[in-house]
């Protein structure tokens, strides 16, 4: 605890003066020019962070981390069937910078909005930093809702582009994600170009001047882009809520405000050290994947794991292997995933080795007492902290 990067005066700092708190905190990222004023309440409740502050949030997620240590790894990835890749920073600055400038050349400039509708790959990042990066807002929906569902926050947000990929890996079988983006776009107006990724090399429609295949158009691209200068209440993506409870709404998320706030309590809230590999099950389709996955960790130069695939393929421990394997320290999951394991039995995780693991988090809903000492006991080995979160799609 006493190495811990949160300490207990860190309440009293930032209930003693909040704007001085989140000042320290947005210093630590990387700004093009400082801001005129730290918080404008003028038209409350529309708030405004940073007034006059410009940013571009790749460079803090990419290029600082680059200029220090180039080759630290940033993702390890493992795709269902079990190939496998790992991306440095460098590496990772190089493919968002290609897929910036094939964005460009397809006409996706600043101000515009592109769909991504992909699997958990590693290209789903590299996207949504790649928009990040010109200037053009994404829109990341879930790669198992419907056309219907995509088609309707396409429409919502007038988006340019689709970036999607042939199939997804789920369950051993293949999620047909090119016909779903097909299907929705009949009839679209806004949408001019889709970019796949080959993944799974199912069949696929295509159409002829609409679509591009990534590995035609990314791959040739200059590995040098300029990261667009935004101001720091300049959207950054929007997000929709499921609609559970009605019509999907469009969250919208800004610059500067947002990576502080994810930055910040990423760093915090999963004590994050330089030999950490931290892993986050979530999806990017959900807020939890865009701040936990994506913008926190590479803002503070993390080393994390993403998993393609589900819990179960091949087998009931494909989880608990992938900690053994990748000695994971710090695990970040749901309460109904830790429910479907106690069902499976604690005999799986007892037959491998999480002894690497030091720290466990809770996200998506309250998690029940059952599920927490199960959790504690039989993952966490009774020594690991566990770390239950929860936010709303509408605050990050």
């Amino acid at each position: 605890a006493s190495n811990a990067n949160a300490q207990p005066e860190i309440y009293d700092s930032a209930t003693a003066d909040p704007q001085a708190f989140w000042v320290s905190e947005a210093q630590k990222l990387s700004w093009k020019s400082p801001w005129k004023q730290v918080f404008d309440d003028s038209e409350a409740p529309i708030y405004r962070w940073f007034v006059g502050g410009k940013l571009n949030v790749t460079e803090s997620c990419l290029d600082r981390h680059v200029e220090t240590t180039p080759d630290r790894v940033a993702f390890h990835w493992e795709g269902e069937p079990g190939d496998s890749k790992s991306l440095t920073y460098a590496q990772l600055l190089a493919e968002v910078c290609r897929t910036s400038n094939a964005l460009k050349e397809l006409g996706v400039t600043k101000g515009d909005t592109v769909a991504i509708y992909m699997g958990m790959v590693p290209e789903i990042v590299v996207a949504m930093l790649a928009c990040a990066r010109i200037g053009a807002a994404h829109s990341v929906v879930f790669g198992g809702f419907s056309a219907e569902s995509l088609r309707e926050r396409i429409d919502d947000a007038s988006c340019k582009a689709v970036i999607t990929q042939d199939g997804s890996w789920r369950r051993g079988s293949v999620v047909d994600l090119k016909k779903n983006v097909d299907d929705s776009l009949v009839g679209q107006q806004t949408v001019k170009h889709v970019l796949v990724l080959k993944r799974c090399e199912n069949e696929v429609d295509w159409h002829q001047g609409r679509d591009h295949w990534w590995h035609d158009v990314v791959p040739q691209q200059s590995d040098q882009c300029d990261a667009e200068e935004m101001d720091a209440e300049d959207l950054l993506y929007i997000l929709y809520t499921s609609g559970s409870t009605g019509k999907p709404k469009g969250i919208v998320h800004t610059c500067g405000g947002y990576m502080t706030g994810v930055s910040a309590t990423f760093r915090y809230v999963f004590d994050i050290k330089d030999d950490d590999l931290y892993w986050c099950t979530a999806d990017c389709g959900w807020v939890t994947g865009h701040s936990y996955i994506v913008y926190g960790p590479l803002a503070n130069g993390a080393t994390s794991l993403i998993y393609e695939g589900t819990p179960d393929h091949p087998e009931q421990d494909r989880w608990w292997k992938l900690i053994e394997k990748y000695s994971v320290t710090i695990l970040y999951t749901a309460p109904t995933a830790i429910r479907t394991f106690m069902k499976w039995g604690e005999q799986l995780p007892v037959a491998c080795d999480l002894s690497s693991l030091r720290l466990l988090g809770s996200v998506g809903e309250p998690i029940n007492p059952e599920a927490w000492m199960w959790y504690h006991e039989y993952i966490g080995g009774k020594r690991c902290p566990i770390v239950d979160t929860w936010w709303q799609t509408e605050t990050g």
